[in-house]
């Protein structure tokens, strides 16, 4: 097992599952097919779990990815999805993670506690998140229903509008602020994550989206797999103001391992050193200082460095962590420390 251990900030795993990529039990689960994440790649890479998202895909196949291998691309926002498919699809994703937990593959966390526990026992900590709001009703019934099952982070976008507000769209190269922020729904969401404890990720959000969740949420400001606009012009990364704006909250930023969000050029091509995700963590912690970056793998939703390739090659970025010079205090913050403490502070 190698050490810290990684708890990551998140991971399209439960969109594998239901796609039939992934076995729906705990031994296709110890499987070693094509997807990033299972439980013999755990325990190779050294990770202890993460952000589990439930995630609605469109309803036409997208070929956004192999799209961004462009100098340049502008990829027009998906349109919005129907609540009720949405809602089937999304509580579908929440039972497959039920399940998995019955069989022991994992245990789903509600605390920082739990994830505590899980790390010193060996059983994969799961964190139950949303990628998009698309299933939540503006009654916020299955929010409370989700919230019951676990539920304890939420997108309020993906990279398309929802009732709540607009995503981002994938352009490069382009600024985080493509539109209009978030609706009069999306600042009750706002409030009742607040009201229930639930992380409100900012990965997705335009920027205006993102001010309008710093003026309303009493939270810490979280982008759960986002990168920095400094070093690479995406539209899905942030700005050195939204890193000071999440400094100044005392959240956090996951390094995303996305090839496009790392890339000066925008480009998903996995031939893409291990440096370049150095090259970001430095520069998040000289914006957030080092108590408040993390990683936020987006394992099984992306093209990852070719090195990485899934859990079983992390041993690569921590190798690459300490030769950079990162001592051991900082490595475990990096690692897991910095999420247990922004979790544990927006769940109290």
């Amino acid at each position: 097992m190698e050490h810290p251990l990684i708890f990551d900030g998140h991971n399209d795993l439960l969109l594998q599952f239901q796609s039939g990529n992934v076995t729906e039990d705990k031994n296709g689960f110890l499987g070693s097919g094509g997807h990033h994440i299972d439980l013999s790649k755990a325990q190779k890479g050294g990770y202890a779990g993460g952000l589990f998202a439930i995630f609605v895909p469109d309803e036409a196949d997208s070929s956004f990815m192999e799209e961004m291998i462009a100098e340049s691309y502008d990829l027009p926002l998906p349109p919005a999805l129907d609540w009720s498919r949405s809602a089937q699809i999304a509580l579908a994703q929440a039972a497959i993670l039920k399940r998995l937990e019955r069989q022991g593959a994992l245990k789903i966390c509600r605390t920082a506690a739990d994830i505590r526990n899980s790390m010193q026992s060996g059983i994969m900590a799961a964190v139950m998140h949303m990628e998009g709001a698309e299933a939540i009703d503006p009654d916020f019934h299955t929010l409370e229903v989700l919230h019951s099952a676990g539920l304890r982070s939420l997108g309020l976008v993906w990279s398309r509008p929802t009732i709540y507000g607009n995503g981002v769209p994938f352009r490069f190269p382009s600024s985080p602020d493509t539109g209009l922020g978030l609706t009069p729904e999306g600042i009750r969401l706002v409030k009742k994550c607040n009201e229930l404890k639930l992380l409100i990720d900012l990965s997705h959000l335009n920027e205006a989206g993102f001010w309008d969740v710093a003026s309303h949420s009493r939270k810490p400001l979280v982008a759960t797999h986002s990168n920095a606009h400094g070093l690479c012009p995406h539209s899905r990364n942030l700005t050195d103001r939204q890193l000071h704006a999440i400094r100044d909250s005392d959240g956090l930023v996951g390094l995303n391992f996305a090839v496009a969000f790392l890339r000066e050029d925008g480009r998903m091509d996995a031939d893409t050193p291990v440096a370049k995700m150095i090259e970001h963590l430095v520069y998040l912690i000289d914006e957030l200082g080092e108590d408040r970056v993390g990683l936020g793998s987006d394992f099984d939703g992306a093209t990852v460095p070719a090195a990485i390739r899934d859990l079983s090659g992390l041993p690569v970025l921590r190798d690459a962590m300490k030769a950079h010079g990162f001592d051991d205090q900082l490595m475990a913050k990096l690692c897991h420390g910095n999420w247990l403490r922004v979790l544990e502070q927006t769940w109290t």
